[in-house]
């Protein structure tokens, strides 16, 4: 007779992936559920022009146009604990990729999205019956008109007061389809 727990392993076989690509497909799945839940559509740039999303939400009662389009970065990081204590988020952006976030005027506004992980990948999942969720959280801010303060990267701080939602992108898509910015 098999012992069956003695055959199970502690833990389940993950793939080799490396931890930077889960950290972005963790992501995309956060817009995406995000942006499911207020009803936006999503396109990816290909190839990557520095902006990972662009979103359309469209709506009669937009005023500027009754489509509405908003870029979106989207950074990760585990070195920040679940609604860090100091109310903000720290990441890393290139100074390009900054420049090119931080335009003013534009057409399209953009917003940066920046997500705080688990270092232990074990813990980014959990379901049951009734619930799925991703931990820990993404914020957002308009990073227009934000300078460079480094030599080739910029930390860029975005407040925890200010958590990605589908509440707060149909917030964002509402001000912006009433000419306003995010």
């Amino acid at each position: 007779m098999i012992d069956t727990d003695a055959a199970m392993p502690d833990a389940p076989l993950r793939g080799d992936l490396p931890k930077k690509q889960r950290m972005e497909m963790l992501q995309d799945s956060y817009l995406r559920a995000v942006a499911a839940a207020a009803g936006c559509t999503m396109a990816k740039p290909e190839p990557d022009d520095g902006i990972d999303w662009k979103l359309s939400h469209t709506s009669d009662s937009h005023t500027a146009d009754c489509q509405i389009d908003l870029k979106i970065q989207l950074k990760s990081t585990w070195t920040s604990a679940p609604n860090p204590s100091n109310g903000f988020v720290s990441v890393n952006l290139s100074n390009e990729r900054l420049k090119l976030l931080a335009r003013s005027p534009v057409t399209v506004h953009r917003i940066l999205v920046a997500m705080i992980v688990p270092e232990n990948i074990a813990e980014w999942v959990e379901a049951s019956h009734d619930i799925f969720q991703l931990r820990h959280c993404a914020y957002w801010r308009s990073v227009t008109g934000v300078a460079a303060s480094g030599e080739r990267h910029t930390a860029v701080r975005v407040s925890t007061s200010q958590i990605f939602d589908d509440v707060s992108l149909c917030a964002i898509m509402e001000r912006i389809g009433k000419g306003g910015a995010p």
